[in-house]
Formats: structure tokens, sequence, C-alpha cells
């Protein structure tokens, strides 16, 4: 019976260091699950894919092909984008 007390003072042991890395693996698991619902599509990834990092000559191919505007109204800001950033044909075509 004095071995068992004696036993149980002498620390926790080396399994308290198991611990922290349940904790870990818990706050790595929270941050993946809100960068994959939560933060998805807020802030622009490493493929450009945030409306932020497209430039604004795709910005423009984007509302022509989906009918926000005509093609003479295209032509007219591509070129003004074209004299702005000093691209040379239209299209995009250097």
């Amino acid at each position: 019976m004095h071995t068992a007390t004696a036993l149980a003072h002498e620390g926790p042991g080396p399994w308290v260091l198991f611990f922290p890395l349940v904790w870990a693996a818990v706050a790595l698991t929270v941050v993946t699950f809100l960068r994959r619902t939560v933060w998805h599509g807020r802030r622009p990834g490493p493929r450009g894919d945030g409306p932020e990092s497209r430039s604004p000559i795709a910005v423009l191919g984007h509302r022509f092909a989906s009918g926000e505007i005509d093609e003479d109204e295209y032509w007219r800001r591509l070129s003004v984008l074209d004299e702005q950033f000093g691209r040379t044909g239209k299209g995009g075509r250097a």
C-alpha cells in the first residue's frame, strides 16, 4: 500500500506530453475547416482567383462574356486600357 501512494506522487509521467499534441491537432483541424468553408473565396489565392487579383482587362473580358456590356463598349474600353497599360494590338495580342 505504501508503494501505490509513492507512485501516485511522482508526477504525471511522459504521457503528459501527449496533451499539447492533441490541442495542436484540434487547432489545426479548426483552421483547416475554416479555410475550406468560411474563409474560402474571401481573399485571393495563389492562383489569383480572387477579384482583387484580376487585371482590369480580365475583368472587362469577364463582363463582356457574361453579357453585361456589348461588343462596342468592350472594344472602346479595351482600347483605353491598352493605352493605359501600354499594351499593343486589340484583344491583347503583342
